[in-house]
């Protein structure tokens, strides 16, 4: 066997990923997929595991599944792709004049391009006892393992967010033998993806499993001394509480590209190549802020990391326009789509089809002639053709008076 060329070896660029989650480690994937040869890869990633897929910690929560079960890259993967992983050993300093990073452990490794895949923070409520023990967010594993652990020795948990984050946390402590209050500000459940009569739907179903619910509540104080006890609101009430899980909303976490002098605004601004106002960093995932848009959902983030890799292998031809964005969840069981303007305009027209005993109900909005937005519940079948005409701008005139029955009767009626 030939020994290897140490002078092309060292011709390799080195690339620096901040970030070991989802989004950077999806645009290594893209990036090996196309060029393999370019870089020498550095990961840094402040949690001691390879990455996983954070979208599933609500079944490890439930206990459906295991950290294992939902692995993505573990440290033989790096290994077999020549990547140095440093897990648990986050970045805490830039130094975009010598260009190199600086860990928490003083480690320097210099780069030619930097990756930021930073992610995001989750919000916590700044209300006196907000630093309890007893007081989490759910983001990431360890915060499954301590609420895995509060549910073997607690008993009363409250969840504040009426989101998918909450509702998927409230129905894994349900499942742990909790007993679950979810408190949500506003009048109905995830406002932003549903409209009322879904939302209402949807908090029915989950009331018949055993989750209690205290509607346009707002958290004035957390209850405690050594350890949270309770929570109050603005109105007076009081909840006993042994657990309280904060699930209120996530922001960009920014704060290492703000210290090192980058352009940001609500996140990291990049442009359509995924590049910062630093030509050698580029920048993807829920820290970005791209033409005035954040993204939290993975189809955008998988869009971000192929532009990206694209423009790290220097190929120059990958172009992120943003994203429409469609929602397709699985609420604790229960199916659900949304996509565009499902909440409609003066002169627009809806169409609804509701089937209560199956637990079904849909809503079409049309706005000259063409789908402007949809919202699905219990049968989310037709979501994606729905989604298709909408993002087409089809002419659904011709279809009206059976577009809500599915793609599958209008073929039907087509072919009659």
């Amino acid at each position: 066997m030939n020994a290897p060329n140490d002078q092309s070896m060292s011709e390799k660029k080195k690339l620096v990923v901040i970030g070991n989650g989802m989004a950077g480690m999806r645009t290594v994937e893209e990036l090996l997929a196309l060029d393999d040869t370019l870089y020498d890869i550095t990961v840094f990633g402040a949690e001691p595991h390879g990455n996983y897929n954070r979208i599933m910690l609500s079944p490890v929560l439930a206990g459906e599944k295991t950290l294992d079960d939902i692995m993505i890259n573990t440290p033989q993967w790096y290994a077999a792709h020549g990547i140095t992983l440093h897990a648990g050993n986050p970045v805490m300093r830039i130094d975009r004049g010598c260009r190199e990073v600086v860990a928490a452990s003083g480690l320097r490794v210099p780069y030619d391009r930097l990756l930021l895949a930073t992610g995001s923070d989750p919000f916590i409520i700044p209300v006196p006892g907000h630093d309890l023990p007893g007081v989490i967010s759910f983001r990431d594993i360890q915060d499954v393992n301590t609420m895995l652990e509060a549910a073997r020795t607690q008993q009363r948990a409250v969840v504040i967010g009426g989101g998918l984050l909450g509702l998927e946390a409230a129905n894994g402590l349900l499942k742990q033998g909790m007993d679950v209050t979810v408190v949500h500000l506003m009048d109905s459940l995830m406002e932003r993806q549903l409209d009322k009569p879904a939302a209402g739907l949807l908090q029915q179903a989950l009331k018949d499993r055993g989750i209690r619910f205290c509607m346009q509540a707002q958290t004035e104080a957390i209850l405690g001394d050594a350890r949270v006890s309770g929570i109050r609101f603005k109105d007076g009430q009081e909840l006993p509480a042994d657990l309280i899980v904060m699930a209120v909303g996530i922001r960009p976490n920014i704060q290492l590209a703000k210290d090192s002098g980058l352009h940001c605004e609500r996140g990291i601004v990049v442009n359509d190549a995924m590049q910062t106002f630093d030509p050698t960093i580029y920048a993807v995932g829920e820290c970005v802020q791209h033409r005035q848009a954040i993204y939290g959902l993975v189809a955008p983030l998988w869009e971000q990391a192929k532009v990206c890799a694209n423009h790290l292998a220097q190929m120059g031809i990958g172009h992120y326009p943003g994203s429409q964005v469609s929602t397709r969840l699985k609420v604790t069981g229960i199916d659900l789509f949304s996509a565009g303007d499902f909440i409609a305009d003066e002169g627009d027209e809806e169409i609804e089809f509701r089937d209560l005993r199956r637990g079904v109900y849909k809503k079409l909005v049309l706005r000259h002639g063409r789908i402007a937005g949809a919202v699905l519940y219990g049968d989310v079948s037709d979501g994606s053709w729905y989604y298709e005409l909408m993002i087409d701008g089809v002419d659904v005139t011709d279809l009206r008076d059976v577009l809500i029955f599915g793609k599958a009767f209008v073929g039907a009626e087509a072919a009659a």
